[in-house]
């Protein structure tokens, strides 16, 4: 079977297109038919080398895909082969991603997509979606599952709109009920966190941005989802409501949280939190919990890619797979996906 794999960190030019055996699944494992590959910021910077450490064997790159199970292990119900799945976390703490025609993970991470939701949809999801649950469930004092009305009465802003999560964000917290605004970096940007479901888009660049949500959200937002912490630690302290959280999942090496520059008497006083977030290494209930919810928007109708929801698709072959990475972290607006069948 054709895999990418690299032996070493580096740039793009450390994926090889090579051949391989076809896995079999151990226990509790089957393996997918991979359609289609999602392509995620982690997935670029864990091939740079962003977690340390040297290569103990030739790494599979990407998390995220989608494809239909042809085998299954000791353990797994055989009525499984033939099922249309997502795939999540393929390749942490593992070799094998999606980037390959074949793919072996636990049964838990290749979940049945449901009647009528595309493979493309399916390989859209994983990290994107998985992180926009956790962002918009974090906060002490609100819900730990999504659903309709689970977010009701709360304002979010997402910042960021344009983005994959924070596409999945817009989509998820619009479901669960909340009031949605987002904020973007120009007009094109804005339509497309429009076609999400927004209900307010805000120009971060075009006057008082701070004010302009205030003015939709007189009492504060409740929860930010928030993609720039430092860059937007200031905006984010003047619209937030009282006992609100900023739940952050982006940042840099070089944005120690000192630059934050908040003050702490003002953060006491009101109740606010500042809570980062790894998909990775958040719990399996909360895995579990997100995998559900995820499932249940999609067979809802509530998560949707393309254009016509934000999120542009960019599609390459699997050979250009380099360039597929490149175009992530060149920064892509849209989802980057890989097709393999």
């Amino acid at each position: 079977m054709r895999a990418i794999e690299y032996t070493a960190h580096g740039g793009p030019e450390v994926l090889a297109l090579v051949e391989r055996p076809v896995p079999e699944p151990g226990a509790g494992q089957v393996r997918v038919r991979v359609h289609v590959s999602g392509v995620n910021p982690t997935d670029w910077k864990s091939r740079e080398g962003s977690r340390g450490g040297g290569l103990k064997e030739a790494q599979v790159p990407n998390q995220d895909g989608a494809g239909v199970i042809d085998a299954v292990g000791a353990g797994v119900d055989a009525a499984r082969i033939g099922e249309r799945v997502w795939i999540w976390e393929a390749a942490w703490q593992r070799p094998d991603g999606t980037a390959q025609d074949y793919t072996v993970v636990p049964a838990r991470q290749a979940v049945a997509l449901p009647e009528g939701a595309s493979l493309d949809l399916g390989a859209s999801l994983g990290i994107p979606a998985l992180t926009a649950h956790r962002a918009l469930t974090l906060a002490s004092d609100g819900p730990s599952r999504l659903g309709p009305g689970a977010l009701a009465g709360r304002a979010v802003l997402v910042a960021g709109g344009a983005g994959a999560v924070g596409n999945a964000a817009i989509q998820l917290a619009r479901w669960a009920g909340a009031q949605v605004i987002a904020t973007v970096s120009g007009p094109q940007k804005a339509a497309l966190a429009e076609a999400a479901g927004a209900h307010h888009v805000v120009n971060y660049r075009d006057g008082d941005a701070a004010a302009r949500v205030r003015a939709l959200a007189p009492d504060g937002v409740n929860l930010v989802v928030e993609v720039a912490p430092v860059a937007n630690a200031q905006l984010d302290l003047k619209i937030l409501a009282l006992g609100g959280t900023v739940a952050y999942y982006a940042v840099t090496d070089a944005e120690p949280l000192e630059r934050l520059n908040l003050p702490a008497l003002e953060i006491m006083l009101n109740n606010y939190c500042w809570h980062g977030l790894l998909v990775y290494t958040v719990s399996e209930r909360q895995k579990d919990n997100a995998v559900a919810d995820v499932s249940a928007a999609v067979a809802a109708g509530a998560l949707r890619i393309g254009e016509a929801a934000g999120l542009p698709l960019h599609r390459y072959p699997l050979e250009r797979t380099a360039d597929a990475h490149r175009a992530v972290h060149g920064g892509a607006v849209g989802k980057v996906l890989i097709d393999l069948v």
